[in-house]
């Protein structure tokens, strides 16, 4: 049997290389994202329990931002502590945010890409591999009755066929979780917590978990003034209508709106970015929407590719370059600083939440619904990876992507299924399938097979 290890047993210094690894591999948007870190930090390392990492999970499904970058934050917050929230947090972003930045001077120096969509197109077929793993994983451990697993087809089907939002699927979930505590306990109230169950050292409350009230006021006015105060210099020195400010507040704005991850904001950017405000073409904003898929980070990094191209094309007095990476830093700077202040209020009083059989009732429900959301995450994701048109088919109330069969990508269709025999049957390691996905996705981009 696989126990958790102790949490003051994972040294600072090993966390850190590990994090910095998920940084760097972190592909296929929130669904490959869990399913990496539910691989390394539950599978490999048993730094969390499986419990723990779904408790974790379900309070940052309800977040608004990427869950995915907030999982990491919460877990290496109960690691070790604040320090710990914040490196895992950074390392999470921060090689996409460098990766996007470099892509978009790229872009502005040499225009078309190619070579780096070759690249990224490997990676991208091998995360496939990843993402199926996570939804049976997740799925087999999380479903352990009939009833949720009709409950996670039913939050599938919500999401994926009638577009219901996230924060209803989830505010249904649970109180069909909480309902069920007192009328089918058997269901909603697994043994472990009842106390019949160990789940090892991992389920030890950590210190921060019993937080002071000025400790707490110390964090949200931290907070505010890391998030608020920049916004509110630009708006005095450089006026409302200036990129700079214009971008801090609009993205300030998104942080707070984007329930659901990223899939439920992309659209929303692009009509603001394109049309409202010009900062660059549609053309090019399908492109770094192609580009922010297939890097490593959140979705929503893509931001920084919007930033970046903003402030280039409006340096005011600055050099075109350092105004385009100064709007990518500050449009990026306003869309992560809420994730960290979210899980360092919020994460405490979640913890000390957990033995209560209401709530853990409750959570038993949200989880099912989050493994039908995961589930049409890597649907949306396995559509847009294969085919290359994915239109929406919308009639008798329903909204269903529908593949054009003729588009499909059969380069990427065979890259996939080699990179799910190799991580799922011959158990490579990751990797070198990354690896060797990525040079086969250059090959294929330069000899034409992939377009």
């Amino acid at each position: 049997m696989n126990h958790t290890v102790e949490p003051s047993a994972v040294s600072f210094r090993e966390a850190f290389f590990v994090w910095l690894k998920i940084g760097f591999i972190n592909f296929g948007g929130p669904a490959g994202q869990i399913a990496l870190m539910h691989r390394i930090l539950v599978e490999e390392k048993q730094w969390v329990s499986e419990t723990r990492f779904l408790h974790a999970l379900n309070y940052c499904m309800l977040l608004p931002g990427p869950e995915a970058q907030q999982l990491a934050t919460y877990i290496g917050w109960l690691l070790h502590k604040t320090l710990g929230g914040l490196v895992a947090g950074l390392l999470f972003i921060l090689p996409g945010f460098v990766l996007m930045t470099v892509i978009a001077v790229a872009y502005v120096v040499w225009g078309e890409l190619d070579w780096m969509q070759g690249l990224l197109f490997g990676m991208q077929a091998a995360t496939l591999a990843i993402v199926i793993e996570a939804v049976i994983r997740v799925g087999r451990k999380a479903l352990k009755h009939g009833a949720l697993y009709a409950l996670a087809g039913l939050a599938f089907l919500a999401i994926f066929a009638f577009r219901v939002p996230f924060p209803v699927i989830v505010f249904a979930a649970g109180l069909i979780g909480w309902v069920g505590s007192r009328y089918a306990p058997q269901i909603f109230l697994p043994p472990s917590t009842d106390g019949t169950s160990k789940m090892g050292a991992d389920d030890s409350l950590p210190d921060l978990a019993h937080p002071s009230s000025s400790w707490t006021l110390r964090v949200l006015f931290s907070g505010v003034v890391l998030w608020g105060i920049p916004v509110l210099l630009l708006l005095v020195l450089l006026g409302a209508q200036h990129v700079y400010t214009q971008e801090a507040v609009f993205f300030s704005k998104m942080a707070v709106v984007t329930f659901g991850g990223a899939y439920a904001v992309l659209a929303y950017m692009t009509q603001q970015a394109v049309e409202r405000y010009g900062w660059l073409t549609p053309g090019e904003m399908v492109q770094g929407l192609a580009l922010a898929e297939t890097t490593p980070g959140p979705l929503i990094l893509v931001l920084t590719y919007v930033g970046f191209l903003g402030a280039y094309r409006d340096p005011g007095s600055l050099d075109p370059m350092m105004a385009g990476v100064f709007g990518a830093t500050l449009s990026t700077w306003v869309t992560f600083v809420p994730c960290f202040l979210w899980i360092f209020l919020g994460a405490p009083y979640i913890e000390r939440l957990r033995g209560n059989r209401a709530l853990s009732a409750a959570l038993t429900g949200i989880t099912a619904a989050v493994v039908g959301v995961i589930l049409n995450l890597s649907i949306w994701f396995a559509l847009h990876v294969l085919f290359a048109e994915v239109p929406t088919w919308s009639g008798l109330g329903l909204n269903l992507p529908v593949p054009e069969l003729d588009s499909i990508r059969v380069p990427a269709l065979l890259l996939g299924a080699a990179a799910m025999l190799a991580l799922l049957k011959f158990h490579v390691n990751l990797m070198w399938v990354l690896a060797a996905c990525a040079g086969t996705g250059l090959v294929f981009r330069y000899s034409g097979v992939a377009g």
